[in-house]
């Protein structure tokens, strides 16, 4: 009995120390927490954040040197030009032009950029034959005062008033009586209102008489006129007015009235 526990003892003894050691997660893996190594980690994080706020200098690639003949300002064109430099934008455009349009790049120089826009005055006109177009300056008050005067506004109001033509008011053309009964001179005439029984009529199919024959006209005026014409407001040789107001087809009076009171 002794030597078999003796001899569990030494067994255990061995796996223990054949057993991997298991580090404390407390301490984390592979990372010093001392306070030396935190405080140096908090150092490193805090200037990063400064290098991240301050403003990034890049410095533009260095122009090529030219080998072909130099401009105005000394910049050689085409692609010795410096970036953004108006040779190089002339340069570019043509390149451009040549690729899409044929026609128009082979027509600017290779060492000519495009000409700015000129804006044009009275005392600055386009040449002979050009066709430059520039942009009015008639809200400069300087510019209008070098070249107007008193006596030139004075011209020029005369002149714009002789362009004027007054027409004279004219009389109205006189009615040949051929023009069928006036519709507005009778609504003058009249007075009873809309619906009100002045005149006989017979009531025996007097409403799809009427319906069926007012489709016929264009309008109410044109029934109106016709009915006139035809004995109206005594008469109703068409069945009109069936209500015997003297207004056929729903004619109404009332906006010549109304007109004629102003």
């Amino acid at each position: 009995m002794l030597f078999r526990n003796l001899l569990i003892a030494l067994t255990l003894s061995g796996l223990a120390a054949c057993a991997p050691q298991i580090p404390d997660s407390g301490q984390g893996v592979g990372f010093d927490n001392s306070p030396e190594a935190q405080r140096a980690r908090d150092e490193a994080l805090a200037r990063s954040r400064i290098d991240a706020q301050q403003p990034q200098t890049v410095l533009p690639p260095a122009a090529p040197v030219s080998s072909g003949p130099l401009d105005a300002t000394g910049i050689g064109a085409g692609a010795g030009a410096v970036p953004g430099s108006a040779a190089a934008t002339a340069a570019e455009t043509q390149r451009i032009l040549v690729e899409t349009r044929p026609e128009l790049g082979s027509q600017l120089p290779a060492t000519e950029a495009p000409a700015s826009p000129v804006t044009l005055t009275p005392q600055r006109p386009a040449a002979s034959g050009a066709s430059e177009v520039g942009i009015s300056d008639e809200n400069d008050f300087g510019a209008v005062a070098e070249r107007e005067t008193i006596e030139s506004d004075a011209a020029r109001l005369q002149e714009n008033a002789a362009q004027f033509e007054v027409i004279a008011p004219e009389a109205l053309p006189e009615r040949t009586g051929n023009e069928g009964p006036n519709i507005v001179a009778y609504a003058l005439q009249t007075s009873n209102p809309v619906g009100q029984r002045v005149y006989s009529r017979s009531s025996l199919g007097a409403a799809s008489r009427a319906a069926r024959n007012c489709a016929q006209y264009a309008s109410p005026d044109k029934a109106q006129m016709d009915f006139l014409s035809r004995g109206g407001p005594e008469r109703d040789a068409k069945g009109l007015d069936p209500d015997g107001d003297g207004y056929a087809c729903s004619w109404d009076p009332r906006p010549f009235r109304r007109a004629s009171q102003g």
